[in-house]
């Protein structure tokens, strides 16, 4: 499968492009990015070569992965959908419930296969973990929190314009929803929003198998709180999400063998981008539960 990267933005630069030059099932096929001298260092980088449209890099390959703010890759990977060629997205989808569907819509139209990068659905040992749980029954609550110092200190991420204007909510709550979500079921309603310290939130969530889960995500967290934890609690007792032994480019690989396997076997992956779009869905609930309190 040939694969053209889509962006060059610092996750483009850490993860997308060195994940798919090492990638043994996929031919790297070349960048376009927004800025035309960025996307001819990265090509350069891997020896590839840089395009300054998208329509030429979409008629030279058989996919695209796309690594732009959600409102740029959802009009993109339409675009792409449109013209046959296989999607391999990141989180979130998109920032409205209309862009989502629109790209699923795309997909649906043109029979193309989709994988969205929720990372750590992705990762060996939370992969596992999230399989193991979600064939136990009886789970009464969970407890998720992702917190992160996008906002209280220096990284590639802090000046990113669309994580400063939406937030934890959008950047680090599709995380815990992609995990919560295949074990606990599809949230029936968002129960209970409140604003914290700075962009952070918390949500109380009822889903479709009667259990409830709370979340605080936030990305103003003080470096020595910062932090990922998944806790479960029901009939078989306590269960705690494991962290992972790897980062985010051998998970990103394993995204791209599933992208593979989907398009060769014609059947959707479970993160595919209807996933995608109904975790846009929960998020666009919750923004809205947030406006009503008037906070």
């Amino acid at each position: 499968m040939r694969i053209g990267l889509l962006g060059t933005g610092p996750w483009a630069r850490a993860a997308y492009a060195p994940a798919l030059a090492g990638h043994t099932g996929l031919e790297f096929a070349g960048v376009w990015g927004r800025r035309p001298e960025a996307a001819t260092g990265l090509a350069e980088r891997y020896g590839v070569p840089a395009y300054t449209g998208v329509d030429a890099l979409l008629a030279d390959v058989d996919a695209v992965a796309v690594a732009l703010p959600p409102s740029v890759q959802a009009e993109m990977a339409v675009r792409a959908a449109d013209a046959g060629r296989h999607l391999l997205l990141d989180k979130p989808l998109a920032v409205s419930v209309a862009e989502g569907r629109a790209v699923v819509e795309a997909v649906e139209r043109a029979g193309v296969a989709s994988v969205v990068f929720f990372t750590t659905r992705f990762q060996k040992e939370p992969e596992s973990w999230i399989e193991e749980q979600a064939g136990v029954a009886g789970w009464f609550t969970a407890r998720a929190q992702w917190l992160g110092t996008l906002f209280t200190g220096d990284g590639p991420f802090t000046d990113s314009p669309w994580r400063r204007e939406k937030g934890a909510l959008w950047d680090v709550g599709p995380h815990a929803l992609s995990v919560l979500l295949p074990v606990l079921g599809d949230v029936r309603h968002v129960a209970a929003a409140a604003h914290g310290p700075g962009d952070t939130v918390h949500l109380v969530l009822d889903h479709a198998t009667g259990a409830s889960s709370t979340l605080t995500l936030s990305l103003t967290a003080p470096p020595a709180a910062a932090g990922a934890e998944v806790e479960l609690r029901g009939e078989a007792g306590v269960s705690a999400m494991p962290g992972s032994s790897e980062g985010a480019v051998p998970a990103l690989s394993r995204a791209a063998d599933a992208l593979v396997r989907a398009a060769r076997a014609g059947r959707p992956h479970p993160c595919d981008a209807a996933f995608g779009l109904r975790v846009t869905e929960i998020l666009a609930a919750a923004e809205a539960r947030l406006a009503d309190t008037g906070e």
